[in-house]
Protein backbone atom coordinates (compact mmCIF):
# COMPACT_ATOMS: atom_id res chain seq x y z
CA UNK A 1 0.00 0.00 0.00
CA UNK A 2 3.15 2.61 0.97
CA UNK A 3 5.12 1.80 -2.57
CA UNK A 4 1.21 2.18 -4.32
CA UNK A 5 0.83 5.60 -2.22
CA UNK A 6 4.46 6.63 -3.54
CA UNK A 7 3.51 5.71 -6.53
CA UNK A 8 0.86 7.60 -7.09
CA UNK A 9 2.47 10.72 -5.57
CA UNK A 10 5.26 10.45 -7.27
CA UNK A 11 3.27 10.96 -10.80
CA UNK A 12 1.24 13.89 -9.38
CA UNK A 13 4.47 15.90 -8.82
CA UNK A 14 5.76 14.83 -12.49
CA UNK A 15 2.14 16.09 -13.48
CA UNK A 16 2.57 18.94 -11.22
CA UNK A 17 6.21 19.62 -12.75
CA UNK A 18 5.19 19.32 -16.47
CA UNK A 19 1.85 21.63 -16.09
CA UNK A 20 4.10 24.16 -14.63
CA UNK A 21 6.58 24.14 -17.81
CA UNK A 22 3.79 24.03 -20.17
CA UNK A 23 2.05 27.07 -17.91
CA UNK A 24 5.29 29.41 -18.25
CA UNK A 25 6.12 28.35 -21.82
CA UNK A 26 2.73 29.57 -23.11
CA UNK A 27 3.20 32.77 -20.51
CA UNK A 28 6.48 33.68 -21.99
CA UNK A 29 5.21 32.86 -25.78
CA UNK A 30 2.59 35.52 -25.09
CA UNK A 31 4.84 38.15 -23.04
CA UNK A 32 6.95 38.33 -25.85
CA UNK A 33 3.61 39.37 -28.40
CA UNK A 34 2.18 41.27 -25.80
CA UNK A 35 5.29 43.49 -24.98
CA UNK A 36 8.16 42.45 -27.97
CA UNK A 37 11.33 43.00 -27.01
CA UNK A 38 13.17 45.78 -27.41
CA UNK A 39 16.84 45.49 -29.51
CA UNK A 40 18.47 44.55 -32.12
CA UNK A 41 18.17 41.08 -34.23
CA UNK A 42 21.14 39.75 -36.34
CA UNK A 43 20.38 37.31 -39.22
CA UNK A 44 23.11 34.71 -40.21
CA UNK A 45 22.32 33.76 -43.85
CA UNK A 46 25.05 32.25 -45.87
CA UNK A 47 24.33 31.43 -49.11
CA UNK A 48 21.10 32.53 -51.40
CA UNK A 49 21.25 29.70 -54.71
CA UNK A 50 18.77 27.91 -56.13
CA UNK A 51 21.04 25.16 -57.44
CA UNK A 52 22.61 24.49 -54.41
CA UNK A 53 19.23 25.20 -51.74
CA UNK A 54 18.46 21.32 -52.18
CA UNK A 55 21.68 19.83 -51.20
CA UNK A 56 23.26 22.40 -48.83
CA UNK A 57 21.26 23.27 -45.64
CA UNK A 58 23.13 26.90 -45.71
CA UNK A 59 21.23 27.38 -49.16
CA UNK A 60 17.92 29.46 -49.65
CA UNK A 61 16.72 29.53 -52.82
CA UNK A 62 15.97 33.09 -54.18
CA UNK A 63 11.91 32.51 -53.62
CA UNK A 64 12.62 31.78 -49.96
CA UNK A 65 14.87 34.51 -49.48
CA UNK A 66 12.67 37.09 -51.37
CA UNK A 67 10.07 35.56 -48.67
CA UNK A 68 12.10 36.60 -45.83
CA UNK A 69 12.43 40.33 -47.21
CA UNK A 70 8.93 40.73 -47.74
CA UNK A 71 8.19 39.37 -44.45
CA UNK A 72 10.84 42.04 -42.85
CA UNK A 73 8.99 45.02 -45.11
CA UNK A 74 5.24 43.94 -43.96
CA UNK A 75 5.97 43.48 -40.44
CA UNK A 76 8.12 46.54 -39.93
CA UNK A 77 11.47 45.80 -39.63
CA UNK A 78 14.15 48.37 -41.17
CA UNK A 79 17.41 46.88 -41.51
CA UNK A 80 20.76 48.72 -40.52
CA UNK A 81 24.33 47.95 -40.55
CA UNK A 82 26.76 47.42 -37.78
CA UNK A 83 28.18 50.15 -38.02
CA UNK A 84 24.75 51.97 -37.48
CA UNK A 85 24.26 49.97 -34.32
CA UNK A 86 28.07 51.26 -33.05
CA UNK A 87 27.43 54.85 -34.03
CA UNK A 88 24.12 54.49 -32.11
CA UNK A 89 25.77 53.01 -29.14
CA UNK A 90 28.57 55.49 -29.13
CA UNK A 91 27.62 58.53 -30.28
CA UNK A 92 23.35 58.07 -29.75
CA UNK A 93 22.49 58.51 -33.80
CA UNK A 94 19.15 57.37 -34.04
CA UNK A 95 17.75 53.75 -35.26
CA UNK A 96 14.63 53.13 -37.30
CA UNK A 97 11.80 51.21 -35.57
CA UNK A 98 12.30 47.92 -35.12
CA UNK A 99 16.40 47.37 -36.58
CA UNK A 100 17.39 44.44 -37.58
CA UNK A 101 20.70 43.41 -39.22
CA UNK A 102 21.34 40.82 -42.16
CA UNK A 103 24.51 39.19 -42.16
CA UNK A 104 26.25 36.23 -44.41
CA UNK A 105 29.15 34.48 -43.87
CA UNK A 106 31.94 32.91 -46.16
CA UNK A 107 32.12 35.01 -48.90
CA UNK A 108 30.56 33.26 -51.84
CA UNK A 109 29.86 34.19 -55.12
CA UNK A 110 25.77 33.80 -54.90
CA UNK A 111 26.17 36.63 -52.36
CA UNK A 112 27.36 39.34 -54.96
CA UNK A 113 24.94 37.56 -57.96
CA UNK A 114 21.61 37.17 -56.04
CA UNK A 115 22.05 38.45 -52.65
CA UNK A 116 22.86 41.67 -53.32
CA UNK A 117 20.49 42.96 -56.28
CA UNK A 118 17.85 41.75 -54.00
CA UNK A 119 18.91 43.51 -51.25
CA UNK A 120 19.34 47.19 -53.19
CA UNK A 121 15.54 46.75 -55.07
CA UNK A 122 14.12 46.79 -51.42
CA UNK A 123 16.23 49.04 -50.27
CA UNK A 124 17.94 47.32 -47.73
CA UNK A 125 21.10 46.38 -45.91
CA UNK A 126 23.54 43.67 -45.61
CA UNK A 127 26.89 42.79 -43.93
CA UNK A 128 28.82 39.55 -45.54
CA UNK A 129 31.56 38.58 -43.78
CA UNK A 130 34.47 36.61 -45.86
CA UNK A 131 36.83 34.13 -45.24
CA UNK A 132 39.86 35.89 -46.87
CA UNK A 133 42.02 32.69 -48.64
CA UNK A 134 38.65 32.02 -50.22
CA UNK A 135 38.78 35.36 -52.25
CA UNK A 136 38.50 34.08 -56.30
CA UNK A 137 38.09 30.51 -55.45
CA UNK A 138 35.29 28.46 -57.20
CA UNK A 139 31.60 29.89 -56.11
CA UNK A 140 32.95 32.33 -54.02
CA UNK A 141 33.63 36.40 -54.96
CA UNK A 142 36.83 37.89 -56.23
CA UNK A 143 38.28 40.54 -55.17
CA UNK A 144 36.67 43.11 -57.83
CA UNK A 145 33.22 41.73 -56.60
CA UNK A 146 34.11 42.28 -52.93
CA UNK A 147 35.02 46.02 -53.69
CA UNK A 148 31.96 46.76 -55.74
CA UNK A 149 29.78 44.95 -53.17
CA UNK A 150 30.97 47.88 -50.37
CA UNK A 151 31.22 50.64 -52.96
CA UNK A 152 27.01 49.26 -53.04
CA UNK A 153 26.54 49.74 -49.86
CA UNK A 154 26.98 46.12 -48.79
CA UNK A 155 29.06 46.43 -45.25
CA UNK A 156 32.38 44.40 -45.60
CA UNK A 157 33.53 42.29 -42.14
CA UNK A 158 36.21 39.21 -41.63
CA UNK A 159 35.13 35.90 -41.19
CA UNK A 160 39.22 34.70 -40.18
CA UNK A 161 41.53 33.78 -43.53
CA UNK A 162 40.69 30.49 -43.43
CA UNK A 163 37.56 29.78 -41.75
CA UNK A 164 39.41 27.71 -38.86
CA UNK A 165 37.72 27.85 -35.38
CA UNK A 166 39.60 29.65 -33.06
CA UNK A 167 40.02 27.43 -30.54
CA UNK A 168 41.77 25.14 -32.77
CA UNK A 169 45.44 24.49 -32.47
CA UNK A 170 46.05 24.83 -36.06
CA UNK A 171 45.28 28.23 -35.56
CA UNK A 172 47.42 31.07 -35.84
CA UNK A 173 45.33 33.69 -34.21
CA UNK A 174 47.83 36.72 -35.70
CA UNK A 175 46.98 35.22 -39.04
CA UNK A 176 43.18 34.91 -38.70
CA UNK A 177 42.42 37.63 -37.36
CA UNK A 178 45.23 40.87 -37.90
CA UNK A 179 46.05 39.42 -41.36
CA UNK A 180 42.85 38.83 -42.37
CA UNK A 181 41.56 42.43 -41.93
CA UNK A 182 45.24 43.48 -43.55
CA UNK A 183 44.61 41.72 -46.85
CA UNK A 184 41.25 43.42 -47.36
CA UNK A 185 42.38 46.38 -46.52
CA UNK A 186 45.91 45.89 -48.88
CA UNK A 187 43.86 44.92 -51.61
CA UNK A 188 41.88 47.89 -51.46
CA UNK A 189 38.50 47.46 -49.31
CA UNK A 190 37.71 50.63 -46.98
CA UNK A 191 38.95 49.19 -42.95
CA UNK A 192 37.24 46.42 -41.74
CA UNK A 193 35.47 47.25 -38.54
CA UNK A 194 33.71 43.90 -37.39
CA UNK A 195 34.11 40.38 -37.33
CA UNK A 196 32.12 37.10 -37.54
CA UNK A 197 33.40 33.76 -35.08
CA UNK A 198 33.87 30.73 -37.49
CA UNK A 199 31.19 27.95 -36.30
CA UNK A 200 30.66 30.70 -33.67
CA UNK A 201 33.56 29.48 -31.21
CA UNK A 202 34.82 32.36 -29.62
CA UNK A 203 37.81 32.17 -26.83
CA UNK A 204 39.17 35.09 -24.62
CA UNK A 205 42.27 35.11 -26.23
CA UNK A 206 40.19 36.28 -29.56
CA UNK A 207 38.25 38.88 -28.10
CA UNK A 208 41.74 40.39 -26.85
CA UNK A 209 43.10 39.80 -30.37
CA UNK A 210 40.08 41.57 -31.67
CA UNK A 211 40.52 44.13 -29.74
CA UNK A 212 44.18 44.83 -30.32
CA UNK A 213 43.42 45.09 -34.05
CA UNK A 214 40.62 47.63 -33.87
CA UNK A 215 38.11 45.61 -34.38
CA UNK A 216 34.68 47.47 -33.05
CA UNK A 217 32.39 44.35 -32.87
CA UNK A 218 31.78 40.54 -33.26
CA UNK A 219 28.90 38.10 -34.08
CA UNK A 220 28.59 34.65 -31.99
CA UNK A 221 26.03 32.05 -33.49
CA UNK A 222 24.33 32.40 -30.12
CA UNK A 223 20.79 33.61 -30.44
CA UNK A 224 18.93 36.85 -28.91
CA UNK A 225 18.52 40.53 -29.01
CA UNK A 226 21.50 43.23 -28.78
CA UNK A 227 20.91 46.46 -26.66
CA UNK A 228 23.51 49.09 -25.46
CA UNK A 229 24.30 46.43 -23.23
CA UNK A 230 25.23 43.72 -25.16
CA UNK A 231 29.08 42.94 -25.12
CA UNK A 232 30.15 43.88 -28.96
CA UNK A 233 32.66 41.27 -29.53
CA UNK A 234 30.23 38.71 -28.39
CA UNK A 235 26.70 40.10 -30.63
CA UNK A 236 23.89 37.83 -30.58
CA UNK A 237 23.02 35.78 -33.90
CA UNK A 238 20.18 33.90 -35.21
CA UNK A 239 20.89 31.42 -37.48
CA UNK A 240 18.80 31.07 -40.62
CA UNK A 241 18.98 27.74 -42.51
CA UNK A 242 17.33 25.65 -45.21
CA UNK A 243 14.69 24.37 -42.69
CA UNK A 244 12.17 21.66 -43.70
CA UNK A 245 9.67 23.66 -42.20
CA UNK A 246 9.69 26.13 -44.55
CA UNK A 247 8.64 29.38 -43.65
CA UNK A 248 6.86 28.11 -40.99
CA UNK A 249 10.48 27.31 -39.46
CA UNK A 250 11.67 30.57 -40.47
CA UNK A 251 9.11 32.29 -38.09
CA UNK A 252 9.64 29.76 -35.73
CA UNK A 253 13.67 31.24 -35.38
CA UNK A 254 12.34 34.73 -34.86
CA UNK A 255 10.07 33.56 -32.06
CA UNK A 256 12.50 31.26 -30.00
CA UNK A 257 15.03 34.29 -30.23
CA UNK A 258 12.40 36.59 -28.61
CA UNK A 259 11.93 33.38 -26.17
CA UNK A 260 15.75 33.21 -25.36
CA UNK A 261 16.14 36.95 -24.88
CA UNK A 262 13.20 37.21 -22.48
CA UNK A 263 14.39 34.20 -20.21
CA UNK A 264 17.94 35.48 -20.32
CA UNK A 265 19.25 32.39 -21.96
CA UNK A 266 22.84 32.50 -23.05
CA UNK A 267 22.76 36.41 -23.80
CA UNK A 268 26.00 38.28 -23.63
Amino acid sequence: MIKFKVKINLKKIILAILSFVILFMIGTIISVYMYPPKGVMIFEYHRVNDESCNIDDYSLSREEFQAHLDYFKANGYHTISLMDFIRAEKYGEELPENPIILTFDDGYEDNYTNMMPMVKVMDMKATMFMAVNYVGKENYVTWQELKEMQANGIEIGSHTANHLPLDSSEVTMDNEIKLSKLLMEWNGLKTIYFFSYPNGVYTDKAIAELKDNNYLAAVTGDAGYNTFKTDKYLLQRTNVSNNRFGFLGFKWRILKTKILYRLGINQH
